[in-house]
């Protein structure tokens, strides 16, 4: 074997084993990468389940485009190990809600409930004790099952009268602070006073404003998430 040859073999050799040794270095960490990875996948999600109306099933829009789903946008990307459930339906009242909640928790499991209803039962000028006692209903089952709750209140025109009005609104807080659930005064508050922030009919909002909403809602649902 020529000296030349026999120093070449050296260097190959003291070459494999810096190889070798660097994946045994490495392996450890690898493993540990992968299990962790593994877990998370495994790990059963949390759920945020939304009982709305068509504030929150993204009326005129594409689902995709609601406040409901830029939320759970946000949630994917921040939030690992949640997802949001959306049951929320255009035209339904607390009667509607009161009605499948149950079968929506046993469905869902939820670990956080967001309850957005109210405003149909307003434009109909349905009985406030009606309307109140829904909500509790819908409330007190969330809770039953174990799940936070937030409570997302509405506002209604002044042309109802101001008795009824006043009511309404009352009527979201004072559940609020009886069950101690998270509160949201109303919904539609940083998009309120502009006109452009609404559809034709003046009642829906359009795609540019859901951001709004979404940010609006987070700040008081991102607690219960932690």
């Amino acid at each position: 074997m020529s000296l030349a040859y026999a120093g070449w073999r050296g260097r190959v050799q003291c070459a494999i084993g810096l190889v070798l040794m660097a994946l045994a270095l490495l392996a450890p960490s690898v493993s540990a990468q992968t299990a962790a990875a593994k877990a998370t996948a495994t790990e059963p999600q949390r759920t945020i389940l939304v009982m709305g109306d068509s504030l929150s099933a993204a009326y005129g829009l594409s689902a995709s485009q609601g406040w409901v789903a830029l939320t759970a946008d946000r949630i994917a990307r921040t939030r690992p190990g949640w997802r949001v459930v959306n049951a929320s339906i255009s035209g339904e009242t607390t009667a509607g809600g009161v009605s499948r909640i149950a079968a929506e928790l046993k469905r869902t499991h939820p670990a956080v409930v967001v309850i957005e209803l109210g405003a149909n039962d307003g434009l109909r000028g349905l009985p406030l004790a009606q309307t109140r006692a829904n909500l509790e209903r819908m409330v007190k089952l969330s809770q039953a099952s174990g799940a936070k709750v937030m409570l997302i209140g509405m506002r209604m025109p002044p042309n109802l009268g101001r008795d009824y009005t006043q009511g309404f609104e009352r009527n979201f807080s004072e559940l609020a602070k009886s069950n101690r659930t998270t509160f949201l005064p109303f919904l539609l508050e940083p998009i309120a006073l502009d006109r452009a922030n609404f559809q034709a009919d003046n009642l829906h909002p359009v795609a540019s404003a859901q951001p709004k909403l979404r940010d609006h809602v987070w700040k008081s649902l991102a607690p219960l998430l932690e």
